[in-house]
């Protein structure tokens, strides 16, 4: 399926995902291959399409601050700044998750990953089907996919639909970041250098 998305382009995706069926999705940075984070039976599927365990849980991709707001009991003050600074963008935020939501994406201890990607018709998607656990388009260990044709060959018809944006616009991973109340600590190094976290989270401190 090229993009853009027409509206019964939406319809089709969003059976799928209700079906529990995987999609490979543009993002920003790498492709990534994308589930119904409310269903265990379809992230089981998409861990097991990458061949990795639970112990390596899926990230969380939102259209909006409010939608990860739905997510998680609060949105403390330095995770708001990151998010209203680098959203849309290449930032993962790791929070607290609800407990009486039926998130199962792995082994968590308790927190879930949410990021709004920058990329147009993955938010359309996002916007009209709600939040989609999404992980980079790879094989365990394997480099992530920058194009469609490389999905393909990683996971072939395990993936029920391919959304083709053509090559990815910036190739790299989204850099992680854990928030706990005033403080935060980087999971994995990313697009976003150190130096620009650093100083978004000493404006937040003076608020």
């Amino acid at each position: 399926m090229r993009t853009p998305l027409s509206k019964q382009d939406i319809v089709t995706l969003k059976s799928l995902i209700a079906a529990g069926k995987l999609l490979v999705v543009p993002t920003d940075t790498v492709y990534g291959i994308a589930a119904d984070p409310f269903s265990a039976s379809a992230v089981d599927r998409l861990l097991t399409a990458k061949g990795r365990g639970r112990d390596f849980p899926s990230p969380v991709l939102v259209s909006s601050i409010s939608q990860a707001a739905e997510l998680v009991p609060e949105i403390p003050p330095l995770a708001r700044a990151f998010m209203e600074k680098f959203w849309p963008g290449a930032l993962t935020v790791v929070l607290p998750a609800r407990k009486d939501l039926p998130l199962d994406l792995g082994v968590t201890g308790g927190t879930v990953a949410v990021r709004q990607p920058d990329q147009r018709d993955l938010l359309q998607l996002l916007q009209e089907n709600g939040p989609l656990a999404v992980t980079s388009a790879n094989l365990h260990g394997l480099p992530p996919a920058q194009t469609v044709p490389q999905a393909q060959e990683y996971f072939g018809n395990k993936v029920a639909e391919y959304l083709d944006a053509g090559r990815s616009q910036i190739g790299e991973p989204s850099t992680i970041v854990k928030v706990e109340e005033a403080e935060y600590s980087v999971l994995r190094s990313g697009v976003i250098p150190p130096r620009q976290l650093q100083l978004v989270a000493g404006k937040a401190a003076k608020q």
